[in-house]
């Protein structure tokens, strides 16, 4: 009989630890330009694992990085640009990283503006799309990733030091992004994918590729939860990479 119920015991634990695995949170730190991509890539993945727990936090990639550096529990990071993920590595918080994707930077504009097609070069009148009284929004130059692609482009072609005064830095690139369909600015600097989310805004130029660092996305697994492993390999497989390249991502 204690043979009998010392199996039972067992038994019970068992399933109470495969539960547990079941229900295992998985949370994601994201670069908030992935919100929709990654929502809809946690949607599917748990198609196929309705009892997965998957929690993402987005924000800018400079915030995350200094929330997982101050003991932030993530058990993925997904950066929106190489300089963060080497900032977690270089502090020994994170082994390795792969890149994941790729995406570019255009300009744009309420759907209301006059604005249709701007080619941007060194030869672009700015005062002419941008009056001196308006404002263009980006993402903080000195800390976002989008902000920072796009001071190397602006500085790059010449204007930056002139625009800097007409910038309306923003916390993150969708902030960027609703500051423009608010018309609270009359431009915005953002990644493509970014506008193609919105039913708001319109792309009136695109950023020579040439003029910035190429915009990568690297991913890194922080934990050896085996439920963050089995996500963080979902995001390589061709259902994940069919819904990356809906939102405009290229796919590595």
């Amino acid at each position: 009989m204690k043979k009998f119920y010392q199996l039972i015991v067992a038994i019970s634990a068992l399933f109470i630890s495969l539960s547990a695995f079941s229900a295992e949170k998985v949370t994601v730190f994201a670069a908030a330009s992935l919100t929709n991509a990654m929502q809809d890539i946690s949607a599917a993945y748990q198609e196929t694992h309705p009892d997965s727990d998957i929690v993402f936090s987005f924000a800018s990639s400079s915030v995350l990085a200094r929330q997982i550096e101050q003991g932030a529990a993530a058990d993925i990071f997904m950066s929106a640009d190489q300089k963060w993920m080497d900032y977690l590595i270089e502090r020994d918080l994170a082994k390795n990283k792969e890149t994941l994707l790729k995406n570019s930077l255009v300009l744009i504009a309420p759907l209301s503006s006059k604005l249709d097609h701007v080619t941007i070069d060194r030869n672009t009148d700015w005062s002419t799309i941008l009056p001196q009284n308006e404002k263009m929004a980006v993402g903080d130059p000195d800390h976002v990733p989008a902000g920072l692609y796009a001071k190397a482009s602006l500085t790059n072609l010449g204007v930056f030091d002139k625009l800097e005064p007409q910038l309306a830095p923003a916390s993150n690139v969708r902030d960027a992004l609703m500051f423009v369909e608010r018309d609270e600015t009359v431009l915005g600097i953002v990644y493509s994918t970014d506008a193609k989310v919105s039913q708001k805004v319109k792309i009136i130029g695109e950023f020579p590729a040439d003029s910035f660092e190429a915009i990568e996305y690297p991913v890194t697994l922080l934990t050896d939860s085996a439920a963050a492993k089995d996500f963080y390999q979902f995001l390589t497989t061709p259902e994940a990479k069919a819904i990356f390249a809906q939102y405009g991502f290229v796919n590595q």
